[in-house]
């Protein structure tokens, strides 16, 4: 089970050390409101083989539900990231 203590302290520490905060949500769902510092890339435009250029820094993404940021997650790591944390769903790191 996850412990969402221990996601929120990796996550602000992944953030401190420079981690890039990807929101992969839908355009619309971005615009509705997002974690302050996050760059808007669907899940969508990475399957599609659009992904971020540098693979060395490291990414954590999120969406609503968690759902689509497991898909994001595997998408980067498939194509050569090697540091992608999965913060999951937004609310958890609001839970903090």
């Amino acid at each position: 089970m996850l412990d969402p203590h221990k996601s929120c302290q990796e996550t602000r520490r992944l953030l401190d050390e420079g981690a890039r905060l990807v929101d992969v949500r839908t355009p619309d769902e971005y615009r509705t409101g997002a974690l302050q510092g996050a760059i808007n890339h669907p899940v969508q435009w990475m399957a599609a083989g659009e992904v971020p250029a540098d693979k060395e820094t490291p990414v954590v993404v999120y969406c609503v539900t968690g759902q689509r940021s497991r898909m994001a997650k595997q998408v980067l790591k498939d194509a050569g990231f090697r540091h992608v944390h999965d913060l999951g769903g937004f609310q958890n790191i609001r839970a903090c």
